[in-house]
């Protein structure tokens, strides 16, 4: 194949990253079949929630979407609170599927998120005979490492996102310790909006 140049544009914007907990053990214990018509139905619930709030489902794979918000129509004071607010939704939506899943097939499940705002290059990749729309940069690494992180029920952020949620004033949100992304020289800060019961274990520490 021969390469192409790629053109690039560069924005500002919100990336959300979902994936499923307990997919592995999905794999393992049903038939491929079954396995890929669970995952339309995971896709079908994430995906209508990105598109209500107003996001863009950018990419799929395996058991993880990849969203964008602001790509298209920039608001860079409030792109980081959408995502967030979605993440949730997400998680709202997908606990009564996750608990179909257990009742029928014996698997817990779940889904983490992982936002991260900032400047990313949207392009083209491939070649004359091959070309992928993908957008690049630190601020797509961070988000797909702060999903890989996030529990099940849990939404991760960065600093950059929590200014926002702080700005809107949002409640349950609690710091975490810095993390460290394989492969980056600095830890970032991270936050969460928590799984229900990692708050109720901070809570008592807010009190005092």
């Amino acid at each position: 194949m021969d390469p192409v140049q790629p053109q690039s544009r560069l924005s500002r914007c919100a990336i959300l990253f979902v994936d499923l907990r307990g997919y592995t053990a999905l794999c393992e214990d049903l038939s491929p079949s079954t396995v890929a018509s669970l995952l339309g139905e995971f896709y079908a619930a994430v995906g209508h929630v990105v598109l209500a709030d107003g996001g863009r489902v950018h990419n799929l794979s395996g058991d993880a979407v990849m969203a964008v918000f602001g790509l298209d129509t920039p608001t860079p004071a409030s792109d980081g609170r959408t995502a967030v607010d979605c993440g949730r939704r997400m998680i709202d939506a997908f606990q009564p599927i996750g608990a179909h899943w257990e009742r029928v097939y014996g698997v817990a499940t779940g889904i983490g998120v992982g936002v991260h705002l900032g400047v990313v290059a949207e392009l083209e990749l491939g070649s004359a005979t091959l070309r992928r729309a993908t957008l690049v940069g630190d601020t797509v690494n961070v988000a797909a490492r702060l999903c890989h992180r996030a529990r099940a029920g849990e939404v991760l952020f960065s600093a950059e996102v929590a200014l926002q949620l702080a700005e809107a004033e949002r409640q349950a949100v609690i710091a975490l310790p810095n993390f460290s992304l394989r492969g980056r020289t600095a830890p970032i800060h991270i936050y969460c909006v928590p799984a229900p019961e990692r708050l109720e274990r901070a809570l008592p520490d807010v009190a005092n």
